[in-house]
């Protein structure tokens, strides 16, 4: 009864094609990327304003409804995966680029905007927003913030958390903080951002972003690169991160077992060397200027070659070129269309400890299953490793999860690194963090969100 009140209460506040109800409900919205079990959401609201939001948000809270909030969906630990009971809240309706502005170098964008709009948007003005992942054309900006995500520029740029200068956000109970700020400094009391940034919609849902863009570069020179060892891997990082300074964009390794998967599963794709190696190393490297730029990053590379850290090496002569080198960086999209049910999972580690760990996490998975295998790639210049392990039998498949979240615990690492915590690591923080930390966290959430409403059962 209390719901069916509800939603009369909604109807009249949305029209028909934001307040669905039942089989007028798309499977799209029923799961995220992550495997989850798809559940139907108990009633799909569609705001288009922060002021509609708003007041959905102050009638849930009356009614301690739970709500889970969703964008792109395309996260991978679940969050966005409703729970029985719960409405769904879709951003997609919430998108646009408000401003740009180029003396201050920000944009100001809605939460349901794409990332790559937004990418978009800032290179029309010759601008670079510094901000990229695999997930561009899908995710949305809101939930990028909201999962503080990493990508392909953090070495450089940092995480999200490092772009955002302001943002709006809805509260539990409708109460918009509105701190769109737009200066690089503004230490005037608690800078609450914070607090939404990374808390995956648990605090508060994320409406408006404004972001620090960055001077577009006049040059950009990538190389894939052959490396016998993980010792030479970071030899190579420390030493490149003397010789090319901030210019260093991208560092992108693959272990032998993922570099050769991709190209089994993409017959269009090949290896630009004549021989296998253990490792395979994207280097990616901007510059001001175009001819001294190409000319520093060649006698980088020509000197490590020479010394003996990089085995191989080939340097993209054109942008396509460029292209093919990422496709096969990129290409664990096409490997979880064919793998089936597998272990995904991106986890943090120390730089010193991460090629341990990887050969410790391959050997013990290997020993435990039967027809394991293990593949490997990451951002490892900001100590970002995915793992992707599978026997082929479902069953495994939280058994795996379980052992890779318990070592990371032993190594002293964290259980995600930019796909956040949501419902499938939930049960792991403990791993990571402390009692001390957990128990805060509580505590914001409960002052927060006194109810438990907004994306209940997710990261505490």
């Amino acid at each position: 009864m209390a719901m069916d009140n509800l939603v009369t209460r909604l109807s009249a506040l949305l029209d028909s094609s934001s307040l669905l109800l039942g089989d007028a409900i798309s499977d799209k919205y029923h799961a995220d990327w992550s495997g989850e079990a798809p559940c139907p959401p108990a009633a799909l609201l569609k705001p288009k304003t922060t002021q509609q939001l708003s007041e959905i948000m102050a009638l849930c809270h009356e009614y301690a409804q739970p709500v889970v909030i969703q964008g792109g969906l395309t996260g991978l630990s679940g969050g966005a995966t409703p729970q029985k009971g719960e409405f769904a809240i879709s951003l997609e309706r919430m998108q646009g680029i408000e401003e740009i502005d180029t003396t201050a170098m920000t944009l100001t964008a809605q939460a349901g905007t794409p990332l790559q709009v937004l990418q978009e948007a800032a290179a029309e003005k010759n601008l670079f927003m510094p901000l990229d992942l695999g997930a561009r054309g899908s995710c949305n900006i809101g939930g990028n913030v909201a999962t503080n995500a990493g990508g392909t520029e953090v070495l450089r740029y940092g995480m999200t958390r490092s772009l955002v200068l302001g943002l709006e956000a809805v509260m539990a109970d409708g109460t918009v903080i509105s701190a769109m700020n737009k200066m690089v400094k503004n230490n005037s009391g608690y800078d609450l951002k914070h607090l939404f940034i990374g808390s995956e919609g648990t605090l508060g849902i994320v409406t408006k972003v404004v972001v620090q863009l960055q001077p577009k570069s006049r040059s950009c020179h990538t190389a894939l690169c052959a490396l016998q060892d993980y010792a030479a891997v970071t030899q190579l990082l420390g030493e490149l991160k003397h010789s090319l300074g901030a210019g260093l964009t991208g560092f992108e390794l693959m272990w032998d077992n993922y570099f050769n998967k991709v190209l089994e599963v993409a017959p269009a794709l090949h290896s630009p060397f004549a021989e296998s190696h253990p490792f395979y190393l994207l280097v990616e490297y901007n510059d001001s200027d175009e001819v001294a730029g190409a000319e520093r990053f060649e006698r980088a590379l020509f000197s490590h070659l020479e010394a003996g850290v990089i085995t191989d090496a080939v340097i993209a002569q054109s942008h396509k070129d460029a292209e093919r080198f990422w496709q096969i960086r990129d290409g664990i999209g096409e490997l979880l269309q064919v793998l089936g049910p597998v272990s995904n999972q991106d986890v943090s580690l120390s730089l010193t400890q991460l090629g341990q760990f990887a050969s410790d996490l391959e050997t013990r998975l290997k020993d435990k299953y039967a027809d394991m295998d293990v593949l490997m790639f990451g951002h490892i210049g900001d100590n970002n490793l995915h793992v992707v392990a599978y026997t082929g039998r479902a069953e495994d498949k939280p058994l795996i999860n379980t052992d890779i979240m318990l070592m990371i615990g032993e190594y002293a690492g964290a259980i995600t690194a930019e796909h956040g915590v949501g419902v499938n690591k939930r049960d792991f923080l403990d791993q990571s963090r402390s009692p001390e930390e957990i128990a805060l966290m509580r505590t914001l959430k409960h002052a927060m969100d006194p109810k438990g409403i907004l994306n209940p059962g997710r990261v505490i």
